[in-house]
């Protein structure tokens, strides 16, 4: 495109549009560098298919085990698995109409923030593990306490990466590189926590060895270490997922970026490992072990202002013997 500019002289600029919209063509689909292209590659709707049935299928399967072994925790692997079906569903659409911007959207969020859950659920098996196992209950810290604090964690970085995924769509590149740092920054936080953690289950795993050596494991049970070993494959392909994205992300999005230029990266190095962790889930599931009341945390009595009930009971039989004088009758509540 050619503009005069007059002045004391006159020059003749060529201004270079940054990019030019191309007219789609089969599914929708324009070179990356157009400017109405919403993809760096040309997605395989046959890629996405086949994985979203995988993850359906494994999906189906961890429903059935939590109905099977009555294990309530379970909604959260199952939430997992059901994000990564929606999402590979929602990309298969995509892939067939690629000018839609809403599958864009849905899907990479969806693609981002699943794992977390899966990654949350290992830290909640491992916690009912060592208060199952341990006579102590402990593995540095409380079995409880390993469950509040690295699922708290989890859920830190769960909200920092929605933030920075939900800004990789916005249009304006500056937006969208300061998603890229926060969405680094929320990953970044995981992988920490992750690490931590497997330093906490390993001392679970070297106590348990230890009892097991001894005899003194008071529920033998010949699944007990493959649990624990699967667990430990799940938080590995985890953090091959993170390092993945965490040099995905670290490369800027821009056409000089190799890994947005081609879609087998993320599904061979996220979609993949998520998806054997799942199957894995499914093969060597935490409740064939994780058996019976005691593989659960008993439950704490409701708390008002924080007093347990049993404490309100107390003062309320206190308060009444004081007005009735003694022997006078009891109230509870």
């Amino acid at each position: 495109m050619a503009t005069i500019t007059e002045g004391a002289s006159s020059t003749l600029e060529l201004a270079t549009p940054l990019c030019t919209t191309a007219v789609p063509g089969e599914f929708g689909y324009v070179p990356p560098g157009a400017c109405n292209a919403n993809y760096g590659f040309y997605p395989s709707w046959q890629w996405n298919l086949a994985f979203a049935v995988a993850f359906g299928i494994t999906t189906f399967v961890h429903i059935v085990q939590a109905w099977r072994f009555k294990k309530t925790f379970c909604w959260v692997i199952i939430m997992g698995a059901l994000w990564e079906t929606a999402c590979f569903i929602v990309r298969f659409l995509g892939a067939r109409n690629q000018q839609e911007l809403t599958y864009v959207i849905v899907s990479t969020l969806l693609f981002l923030l699943a794992p977390i859950w899966i990654n949350a659920f290992a830290y909640m098996v491992i916690a009912r593990l060592v208060h199952f196992l341990l006579p102590e209950r402990k593995a540095i810290l409380s079995a409880r306490w390993i469950a509040k604090s690295f699922v708290a964690a989890d859920i830190l970085s769960f909200v920092v990466q929605a933030a920075g995924g939900s800004m990789l769509a916005d249009d304006d590149p500056k937006q969208k590189e300061t998603g890229q740092r926060i969405y680094i920054g929320g990953i970044a936080i995981q992988l920490l926590f992750v690490l931590i953690f497997i330093v906490v289950a390993g001392k679970f795993e070297r106590r348990l060895r230890v009892l097991m050596r001894d005899g003194k494991l008071e529920r033998e049970e010949a699944w007990v270490r493959p649990v624990v070993w699967t667990v430990f494959a799940v938080l590995f392909l985890i953090v091959v997922r993170i390092i993945f994205r965490l040099i995905e992300f670290g490369g800027g999005a821009n056409g000089k970026n190799e890994l947005l230029k081609h879609e087998a990266y993320p599904l061979w190095l996220d979609a993949l490992p998520m998806l054997v962790a799942l199957v894995l889930l499914n093969a060597v599931h935490p409740a064939i072990v994780l058996k019976g009341p005691e593989s659960e945390f008993p439950k704490r009595p409701w708390t008002w202002c924080g007093l347990r009930k049993h404490r309100l009971e107390e003062a309320y039989a206190l308060a009444s013997r004081d007005q009735s004088g003694e022997g006078g009758r009891e109230f509870f509540v």
